[in-house]
């Protein structure tokens, strides 16, 4: 099946663009004609480079939209009629249109946001789907729009949090050059004929590489940046860096209690809505955000397959807060796990937003001593032959 993007005109003159799977040109003219819309022009394109990844918000405003006209009464073709025509981005407006040409077809919603190949998550096309399959489509739109709303915040809180330390990072290497390759070399010009410490021919010498070498090594800083960034796409070693995350002191606790939040909301989203607790902890497990964590979920869904509890299953998993595990287990023993896990899920919401203010308070602290530490030893370097001149003067 080839994907085409084509325009064409309706029986009122109106053009007409969109995207469809068929097999051949013909194909796709023969479809159109059954939507009284004759074809002008198509051209084979590649699905992965025209999909748009809707974001957190955007998915909350769907998702809210969904809920509000499903409440009234409204059905989900003519809701999708009616978002459609809103003032919308371009892009998702592309992507209502093609849900409202696939709903027109005949599908369900959730196979309409599936034949999206990659524009939904899997993880609202399973809550949608398992709506439709239990008639509680508002309910389970509602939760959704909740659910994406909150990784929006949390998602906007890891971003605001980083800003100041990646500014600092910024200014720290700015500094750094403008005093190695225009401050420095000024005063160096004072020491000649005599002799220097150790640590201001250390500073000499890297002034004057800086000086001659500055832009090939701000292209290797570059080349070093995009080359960690393309290392960390190779699976083995995401798995390794992500792991190495969670064991960093201090840090990897606060980080695996934000992995434990995404997972624990999650999970308590898809089995409450009615997914098997397989199917929910496999979808959980794929949008913690961190592969280590993931790759060791085959294993945990084997236990709970074989007849295992979910504390049991989640407790063999390196990464997760305690809490979680004691928590399930509580819900388990008691019969009220659906509750547990809603009760848990805000707890760890509060949690998380609370540990990634840890967080930056912890980096913070680090960053401004990298920085008195370089501003420091410039200062050392060129104070101490200064204090050795004015003991020649006197004497």
């Amino acid at each position: 099946m080839a994907t085409y993007r084509y325009r064409a005109k309706n029986l009122a003159s109106q053009t007409v663009t969109g995207t469809f799977e068929a097999p051949d040109v013909n194909t796709l003219r023969k479809h159109l004609r059954e939507q009284d819309q004759f074809l002008i022009s198509s051209r084979e394109v590649d699905v992965q480079k025209t999909v748009y990844k809707m974001k957190d918000m955007e998915l909350s405003d769907f998702s809210r939209e969904i809920y509000s006209m499903q409440d009234a009464g409204i059905t989900v073709i003519r809701a999708l009629g009616i978002m459609r025509e809103r003032n919308i981005k371009p892009k998702v407006k592309t992507v209502y249109e093609n849900l409202y040409r696939s709903v027109q077809q005949g599908v369900t919603l959730s196979r309409a946001m599936e034949q999206t190949k990659g524009s939904f998550p899997m993880l609202i096309i399973n809550m949608f789907r398992a709506g439709e399959e239990s008639g509680q489509m508002a309910e389970t739109a509602l939760k959704m729009a909740v659910y994406y709303e909150k990784e929006y915040r949390l998602h906007t809180k890891i971003r605001n949090a980083m800003v100041y330390p990646v500014i600092l990072l910024v200014v720290t290497i700015a500094v750094v050059m403008l005093i190695f390759t225009v401050i420095l070399p000024q005063f160096f010009e004072l020491f000649n004929g005599i002799t220097l410490p150790v640590i201001t021919q250390i500073m000499i010498n890297i002034s004057g590489f800086l000086t001659v070498n500055w832009i090939w090594v701000l292209i290797v800083m570059a080349g070093i940046f995009f080359g960690v960034r393309a290392l960390l796409q190779v699976p083995s070693i995401r798995v390794k860096f992500d792991r190495f995350k969670l064991h960093l002191p201090k840090v990897g606790k606060l980080m695996g209690i934000v992995y434990t939040a995404r997972f624990a909301r999650t999970l308590s989203s898809l089995y409450s809505s009615g997914l098997s607790m397989i199917r929910a902890m496999d979808i959980g497990s794929r949008i913690v955000g961190n592969e280590y964590i993931t790759s060791q979920f085959p294993e945990a869904e084997n236990r709970v397959r074989t007849g295992g509890t979910l504390s049991d299953a989640l407790n063999i998993i390196d990464g997760f807060d305690g809490k979680l595990i004691s928590t399930v287990f509580i819900g388990e023993e008691s019969g009220n796990l659906d509750s547990m896990l809603i009760s848990i899920s805000d707890s760890y919401d509060y949690e998380s937003e609370m540990a990634i203010q840890r967080l930056v308070t912890f980096i913070e602290p680090i960053m401004i001593i990298f920085m008195a530490f370089i501003i420091g030893s410039v200062m050392l370097s060129v104070m101490m032959p200064i204090m050795t001149l004015y003991q020649n003067i006197g004497g």
